[in-house]
Parts: structure tokens; C-alpha cells; sequence
């Protein structure tokens, strides 16, 4: 098993998250490599900051600020290499070196689906939006939203009507909340379900933040349903991220009329599929009666590539089945239940 980070690798890793996004697929590559942070770091500072050779120190102190501030508020900081940090973020290009949450880390180990769409949602597009999230949950999955006002407070708060477990996803510290009318709404998430953001605990929500933040939302996900999104709708940015990622698209129809549905209709014809009720979503994901689960474990061709004591992580464990990576991780998760596989850091799997 991967061990935690000690003190100065999570200080460290909070100081390479601190670097600016053009840097993070950098820094992932030099992680995935095997690099320690300590070297992922000096790699990075070499190639662009040989300039500023105070940098590293400047990086570290505002690290050292960042913990010290996310420790005094109650907020679990969770690392690259941690056994608990998603597996489905781990196969984008750029996942986060650290994730900050508030609420329950359990939730991240479950499948999600992620519900986005219009700020300014009409009545049809929020009822619809709480809808889908209140059947997701009560089928047991986690819906994922970004807390915006408009579709993503709908999906929350429809999940939580339901008893069932969401997450938010912040442009913003976990402990900013923004719009700052949804404090009660993070509350009620953070009781049940998970708080999160890439950000340092204290960061504002400025706005070059919230499309960097969309491909968590995507990364976290298996699928993205899209409700009301018009032609230039951050959830297209978060639906064209979640195509990159590899993750099935899915888009509510609506009114013609209104101008509001054009960029979720530009998505139904160029394939995503269309849908009218969770059954819809559920059975993309082959979550339906004949869904996976059906195979003897014994039989089962991602067992069958994974060998004990041997950690393998989703690309390879994907190129030896041929399945997709939303395929993979729906069987990986069944097999974790089972007890037959187990999780380990940087997002790899070993057979028990």
C-alpha cells in the first residue's frame, strides 16, 4: 500500500498546486513518472523559473499558510498519492495534486454523474434538474454539480430532498462560499456529502476559475447530463472537457423558443444522447437490470488482468480489456465491493 505523505511531501504538493495551470499537466507527468513532489517541483522551477530563484521559497511559505489555515478550519486536504483520492480524476490530464474537501471522503470512492446547465434556468429546467438528481440518488449514485446558482443548486438540492449524496465542486477555497446566498446549501452538502475545490483554503471566487474548475466537475464524473445550456454556456465548456476525459455526454431536450436549449440541442445532434428520465442515464452506464455485476468474478475479464501484489492503473488495466474508461471504473467499483480488488495511490488497482 502507498504510505501518506509525510508533512513536508504534503507541504510540498500544496506548493505545486500553488503553480499556474499551465504548469499542472507538467507536474502530473513528472508525479505519474514516480517523481517525489520534492523533484516534480525543482523540475518545474528549472524549466520556467530560473529567474526568480527565490520562488521555491516564496511557493513554500504561502503552502505552509495554506495548511495552516485549512487545519484551523477543519478541512482534509487529499493528496495525489492518497489511496482516497478519486480514481476518476486521476485519468485526466491535469488532476489536481491536492484536493481540499469539507464533508465526507467516502463519497469520493462512489459513482457519480454530474447535473449542469443554466444560471438563469427556467422553471421546466430546474424541475427537471432536481428530478433527475432525486432519482440518481435514490439508484444510489453521487451527483455532482458545481453549486452555481440556476440548474446546479436544483441538482444539490434535489439529491439532498431525496436522502441521497452530492458534491459541490468550488471555483472558490473550500471554505469561500460563492453565491455567498448558498451557505445554508453548503451546509447541508458538507453534512451528507463532500465540499471540494483544487483551490488553497482563503481563495477568492474570481472568474478564470470556474472553467478550470468544470473539468473536475467532468473528472469526477461518469457521465454529464447537460440541462438548458444555450450556445455559449460554461456547461458546454464542462460537456466538451468531459468528451476530452472520455466520459458519456447526455443532454436534455427543451423549448425551442426560448434561446435557452441551443447549446444542449447542438449536443443532442452531434450524438450525446437524449434524456427524459434517470432510466435514461442509468442505462448508458449499464446500471440497468442487465447491467454489469452479472459475470462470476471468476470469469471476469478485468479480474483476469490483474495480478496480486502487482498495482496497475486505469490506462493499462483498460488497454488490456478494451473497455472504456467510464466502463472500467462502473467493474472496478463492483470488484471493490466485492473485496476482490483493492485501491491504492495515484489512482491503481491491485487484485486482492
Amino acid at each position: 500500500m502507498t504510505q501518506p505523505p509525510s508533512t513536508l511531501d504534503s507541504t510540498l504538493l500544496v506548493a505545486l498546486s500553488l503553480l499556474p495551470s499551465w504548469t499542472w499537466p507538467r507536474v502530473i507527468d513528472a508525479l505519474r513518472r514516480g517523481a517525489g513532489a520534492a523533484s516534480a517541483l525543482e523540475e518545474i522551477l528549472e524549466r520556467h523559473y530560473r529567474d526568480r530563484p527565490g520562488h521555491r521559497d516564496e511557493l513554500l511559505a504561502l503552502a505552509r499558510s495554506a495548511v495552516d489555515r485549512g487545519a484551523a478550519g477543519g478541512l482534509a486536504p487529499v493528496f495525489w498519492h492518497d489511496a482516497s483520492y478519486p480514481v476518476a480524476l486521476t485519468t485526466i490530464i491535469d488532476p489536481p495534486p491536492v484536493l481540499w474537501t469539507r464533508g465526507s471522503l467516502d463519497v469520493l470512492s462512489r459513482p457519480s454523474v454530474a447535473i449542469v446547465g443554466a444560471r438563469a434556468a427556467s422553471p421546466y429546467g430546474l424541475s427537471v434538474a432536481g428530478r433527475l438528481a432525486a432519482d440518481l440518488a435514490a439508484a444510489g449514485l453521487v451527483v455532482v454539480s458545481g453549486m452555481a446558482r440556476g440548474v446546479d443548486s436544483a441538482a444539490h438540492r434535489g439529491a439532498l430532498d431525496a436522502s441521497g449524496t452530492t458534491v459541490a465542486v468550488l471555483g472558490s477555497g473550500v471554505d469561500v462560499i460563492y453565491p455567498p446566498e448558498h451557505a445554508a446549501l453548503a451546509e447541508s452538502i458538507a453534512a451528507s456529502g463532500l465540499l471540494v475545490s483544487e483551490l488553497v483554503p482563503g481563495t477568492p471566487p474570481l472568474p478564470q476559475f470556474f472553467p478550470l474548475r468544470n473539468r473536475i466537475i467532468s473528472g469526477l464524473s461518469r457521465a454529464v447530463v447537460v440541462i438548458e445550456a444555450g450556445e455559449h454556456s460554461g456547461s458546454l465548456i464542462t460537456a466538451r472537457m468531459a468528451l476530452e476525459q472520455g466520459r458519456d455526454v447526455l443532454a436534455v431536450p427543451g423549448n425551442v423558443l426560448s434561446g435557452r436549449n441551443r447549446g444542449a440541442h447542438g449536443l443532442l445532434r452531434d450524438g450525446a444522447k437524449i434524456v427524459e428520465s434517470a432510466d435514461d442515464i442509468l442505462e448508458e452506464l449499464g446500471m440497468g437490470a442487465a447491467g454489469p455485476g452479472s459475470a462470476p468474478a471468476s470469469d471476469d475479464p478485468v479480474l483476469a488482468c490483474l495480478t496480486p501484489g502487482e498495482p496497475s492503473d486505469l490506462d493499462a488495466i483498460s488497454e488490456r480489456t478494451g473497455l472504456t474508461v467510464t466502463r472500467l471504473l462502473a467493474r472496478l467499483f463492483e470488484l471493490e465491493l466485492e473485496g476482490a480488488v483493492t485501491r491504492v495511490g495515484g489512482g491503481r488497482f491491485v487484485r486482492s
